[in-house]
């Protein structure tokens, strides 16, 4: 496994990361996934409050506990669930974000959070007070770095701008190349740490037969499928190959969501395969049109 520094923190996460939203909700087997990936070198676990209605966070706690001082544990706050359970309403202000601290907390058995993110935001939100939530919480100790889950351009500008966060998670894969036209090297210029999500775009990118996604149709999303399988061989499947560009794309690590031990394998296994040529970077960047982010600009 190989280990990057996150951004401007002193956080050393493994490439392969693991995104915890997509555990069922068997505790028996999630938990051993989640022990196993510990053992296979993963030292990165990504949830929200969000997920399960913190259900997730309570999983992730229970299953890391033997080895929490060995990894990075970060969630996510800013959708609040109304009282009835019918749905979230979107929450960043000050006093929410401290309040929900203590609850994930609680759930995760841990006397800190490693990375707290802000799930969203907008350009229209009250930043300077969410930044004082994260910054406040840092101070007392309850949390060790902050960062922010979006893909808005603006957005990603402003926090960039205006706080000292640590990191951002974007969406990025081979199907969703939009964050390198300006946030990855915006990001990497700023010294900010870049975590992605939808690696493998819902499983098109692994296994999955082929079908629109995006602005992509489903002829265009099988022309992609036939470049990755051309690049794929024995030693290096299709998923390997999409993490690999995703990783030689500028990332700190590469967020999957992995349900089972085999997906684990194969995706774990991506950190030893040969990385990518520029050739066969090039070849995979002609496969499809890349996409721009028109709006929140």
């Amino acid at each position: 496994m190989i280990y990057k520094q996150l951004g401007n923190s002193d956080i050393q996460l493994s490439e392969i990361a693991m995104g915890c939203m997509s555990l069922t909700t068997n505790d028996t087997a999630s938990q051993r996934l989640l022990q196993t990936a510990f053992e296979k070198g993963i030292t990165y676990f990504d949830t929200a409050d969000l997920y399960e209605k913190g259900e997730n966070e309570k999983l992730v706690g229970t299953a890391v506990k033997a080895f929490r001082k060995d990894i990075a544990i970060a969630t996510k706050v800013g959708n609040q669930w109304r009282p009835d359970g019918s749905g979230w309403d979107w929450n960043p202000r000050k006093q929410y974000i401290l309040d929900a601290v203590e609850a994930s907390l609680r759930r995760l058995q841990t006397d800190y959070i490693d990375l707290y993110q802000l799930h969203g935001g907008t350009i229209e939100d009250s930043m300077d007070e969410t930044i004082e939530a994260f910054e406040q919480l840092q101070q007392e100790g309850k949390i060790r770095y902050y960062g922010i889950s979006s893909i808005r351009p603006n957005v990603i500008r402003a926090y960039a701008d205006r706080s000292s966060m640590a990191s951002v998670m974007l969406q990025h894969s081979l199907l969703d190349r939009r964050a390198e036209e300006f946030c990855v090297p915006f990001l990497q210029d700023q010294h900010v740490g870049i975590l992605a999500r939808g690696v493998v775009a819902k499983g098109l990118l692994a296994d999955k037969p082929s079908a629109a996604y995006l602005s992509h149709n489903a002829a265009e999303v099988e022309a992609t499928q036939e470049a990755l399988q051309l690049l794929s061989d024995t030693d290096r499947t299709s998923c390997q190959t999409s993490i690999r560009y995703t990783l030689a794309s500028g990332v700190t690590a590469a967020v999957l969501g992995m349900r089972t031990l085999s997906q684990l394998a194969e995706c774990v296994a991506a950190t030893d395969v040969a990385p990518l040529t520029p050739k066969e970077m090039s070849l995979l960047q002609q496969c499809n049109q890349a996409a721009v982010y028109t709006q929140h600009r």
